[in-house]
C-alpha cells in the first residue's frame, strides 16, 4: 500500500513540474516573443545574444517596477528571471566564464575614518 501512496506523489509532483514548466514557456513566449525550448537549445553566440536579451529585458521591467510605471507586470518580472535562471544558471553564468570579463564588479571596501576625532 505504501508503493501505491509514492507512486501517486511521484505522480503528482511530475504533473505539478510539467504544469509549471508549460506555464513558464506561455508566460515566456508572451513576455520576451522567444521560444523558450529554442533558447535552452541554442549554442555559441546565439545563447550569448539570448541571455543579453533576457537580461536588458529584465532590467527594463525592474526599472518599470522601481518607478511605479502602470505597464509593470510582476507576473512578467517572475517569468523573465526563472527564464534567465534556466537558460544561463547563476553558478555557471556566461559572465563567470573563464577568460571573459565581469560585467558588474563589487567596489573595494572603503576604509573606515573616524568622524569627529572621537572612537566609534
Amino acid at each position: 500500500m505504501s508503493r501505491l501512496v509514492e507512486e501517486a506523489g511521484e505522480f503528482r509532483a511530475k504533473a505539478a513540474r510539467s504544469a509549471a514548466e508549460a506555464a513558464q514557456r506561455v508566460a515566456f513566449r508572451l513576455a520576451a516573443g522567444l521560444d523558450l525550448e529554442a533558447g535552452l537549445q541554442a549554442q555559441g553566440e546565439e545563447r550569448v545574444a539570448l541571455v543579453m536579451r533576457l537580461r536588458r529585458l529584465l532590467e527594463r521591467e525592474r526599472l518599470k517596477g522601481a518607478r511605479r510605471h502602470w505597464g509593470y507586470d510582476l507576473n512578467r518580472h517572475i517569468a523573465l528571471k526563472q527564464a534567465l535562471d534556466r537558460i544561463d544558471p547563476p553558478a555557471r553564468s556566461i559572465d563567470a566564464a573563464p577568460g571573459r570579463p565581469r560585467k558588474w564588479k563589487r567596489r573595494p571596501e572603503a576604509p573606515h575614518r573616524v568622524v569627529g576625532g572621537g572612537a566609534v
